[in-house]
């Protein structure tokens, strides 16, 4: 099963690898390229003109895992990457065709990522027995009454979704950051279908981390990201560690926070906390720091945090 779980891996790196030329090409021809915010730094304006939406390619993970696995919960994960990365399509598609850097309004945005994760959640309890716990400790689970448990997580996947995707600011780094959370799955768990996904989705990360990185040749987009920040926040759910995102999502939530916190300080001040929001602007334009620099620093503080997690669930959990 290992074997085949890594044949599929595989197969996903080389058709991610080969195709993304092609959709590059499809992208630039249809003039779906990234508008960029006059407020971003001056190294971010001669990113104006990259093909946005390259994020579309991951559906081929999508594709390979159910075509290796085509059981249902593998269909399960693979709508929530799908009905997330639509989202994320509507949102680039206006920015990219219109040149408008504003996309659809968060409003929107918001209903529709409530309106799918409730109804995912219901299908998962419904159908497939999840159960309402939630895990603290070896052997300590708080059973929540439905309701709750649906509101809280709902609340939990919206607002991780939206943290992973403010993370996609800089060539290259969502990728390496999401990478290793995307493998603290594969290890801890025991469902084939998670393992299946996880392995093929980093697969197709590194096919497109090749044309992500620093100077990016396409940007993934909201098409890509809010699909990554879906499919990972219902990964937390599937397997119970909810307890654990604050450290297995910590670049994440703290990319969410420098937003949060920024806007609260200039509203109470009319002073800002950080030179720019979310925080690897502020390395870039108060430290000097490379794109590089940050996408590397950044990943291993992922890779450190997936560690971390893997520790306390393995002794603790």
């Amino acid at each position: 099963m290992t074997t085949n779980i890594l044949g599929a891996s595989g197969l996903s790196f080389l058709l991610v690898m080969l195709l993304t030329p092609l959709l590059i090409w499809g992208l630039r021809s249809l003039k779906l390229t990234q508008p960029i915010r006059e407020e971003l730094p001056p190294d971010h304006q001669a990113k104006r003109g990259t093909p946005l939406m390259s994020g579309l390619i991951l559906l081929i993970g999508v594709a390979t895992s159910l075509y290796f696995h085509p059981k249902p919960l593998i269909l399960f994960i693979g709508a929530t990457f799908v009905l997330f990365g639509l989202i994320g399509f509507l949102d680039d598609f206006r920015k990219a065709a219109f040149q408008d850097p504003a996309g659809i309004s968060g409003k929107m945005k918001l209903v529709f990522q409530f309106a799918f994760t409730c109804g995912l959640l219901l299908i998962l309890l419904l159908g497939f027995d999840l159960g309402t716990g939630i895990s603290i400790v070896h052997n300590v689970v708080q059973e929540l009454p439905p309701w709750i448990y649906l509101a809280l997580m709902a609340l939990f996947i919206v607002g991780s979704a939206n943290a992973i995707n403010f993370t996609d600011g800089l060539d290259g780094l969502l990728i390496n950051v999401s990478i290793p959370t995307f493998f603290f799955f594969f290890v801890i768990s025991d469902r084939v279908e998670v393992q299946a996904f996880s392995l093929v989705m980093i697969g197709c990360l590194l096919g497109l981390f090749i044309y992500n990185i620093y100077p990016a040749k396409a940007f993934m987009g909201d098409t890509g990201s809010l699909a990554i920040g879906g499919s990972l926040s219902f990964l937390a759910v599937i397997e119970k560690v909810e307890i654990l995102i604050p450290i297995l999502f910590s670049v994440y939530l703290a990319e969410q926070l420098s937003v949060i916190l920024q806007v609260w300080y200039y509203k109470k001040t009319k002073l800002r906390m950080f030179r720019m929001a979310p925080i690897h602007y502020h390395f870039s334009l108060k430290y000097g720091w490379s794109e590089n620099k940050i996408v590397m620093v950044f990943g291993f503080i992922s890779w450190l945090s997936a560690f971390t997690s893997w520790l306390i669930w393995k002794f603790a959990l």
